[in-house]
């Protein structure tokens, strides 16, 4: 982890997307890796042939092996790829967008392009670079063999359609912290919330209905009691009338 904010930024992918890729998969065979290595090569030592994006999906593929949580994701061993990998920005972005392939590094000690990596490598579909401090966010398609920039849509968003979800920037606060967040949309525009906005929105609904219910037992009440004033001022008005020697039962 590069920074503090990555964690937070973390959970509201995963924990607004999570009913999305529960209802696309009701086996429940897909998995989310956050700043865990996909290990796409064999390489001594072994990090060299990794690259650890800040967040991934990969469908199709059971969330736990061996009964355990997954540490890494082995590419040659599982043979399905990402379907979209995202970084977060925290120096200038460079190491993002490196093309470098390996060619270029042979004998350098050092490693192919991240970029490079996970276009002509991994060959990830959707590739997403987020950068807080611009406030913007970069979304590739892997097209005929190289990522093609997708543009915005009219709301501003990047449409993934294999996910049937857009991504986007939301300027608002999160456990106190006011920033430009990456976010998720449906298809419709509607931003996808988190499990604490969805605790939120049904505690505040609750409320609402709370109140409703409130409101209407203190129009009841307030019925009953203009009905109560009613019939005493019929029954003061029964009593005058027998006073002056008139039965009202006859006036009915």
């Amino acid at each position: 982890m590069k920074n503090f904010q990555e964690h937070p930024q973390s959970i509201i992918l995963t924990s607004s997307i999570l009913p999305v890729l529960n209802d696309r998969h009701p086996d429940q065979q897909f998995c989310i890796g956050q700043d865990c290595g996909i290990y796409w090569r064999l390489t001594d030592p072994p990090e060299k042939g990794a690259e650890c994006p800040d967040w991934f999906y990969v469908p199709h593929v059971p969330p736990m092996l061996n009964g355990q949580f997954r540490r890494s994701y082995v590419l040659w061993q599982e043979y399905v790829a990402p379907l979209i990998a995202l970084e977060f920005v925290s120096g200038d972005g460079s190491e993002e967008r490196d093309t470098t392939p390996p060619s270029a590094v042979t004998g350098t000690g050092q490693k192919p392009g991240k970029f490079w990596v996970y276009e002509q490598a991994i060959r990830i579909p959707y590739y997403g670079i987020y950068e807080v401090t611009k406030a913007s966010v970069e979304l590739y398609e892997l097209a005929g063999g190289h990522y093609r920039r997708v543009p915005a849509n009219d709301r501003g968003h990047y449409p993934v359609p294999l996910m049937q979800v857009e991504l986007g920037i939301w300027e608002g606060e999160y456990e106190g912290i006011r920033l430009p967040w990456l976010r998720w949309w449906d298809e419709a525009g509607n931003l996808l919330l988190t499990g604490e906005e969805r605790a939120e929105q049904e505690r505040q609904r609750a409320e609402q209905e709370r109140q409703r219910a409130e409101q209407e037992h203190q129009r009841a009440e307030q019925e009953r009691q203009r009905a109560e004033q009613e019939r005493q001022r019929a029954d003061r008005l029964a009593a005058h009338l027998r006073e002056l020697g008139i039965d009202p039962d006859l006036l009915r």
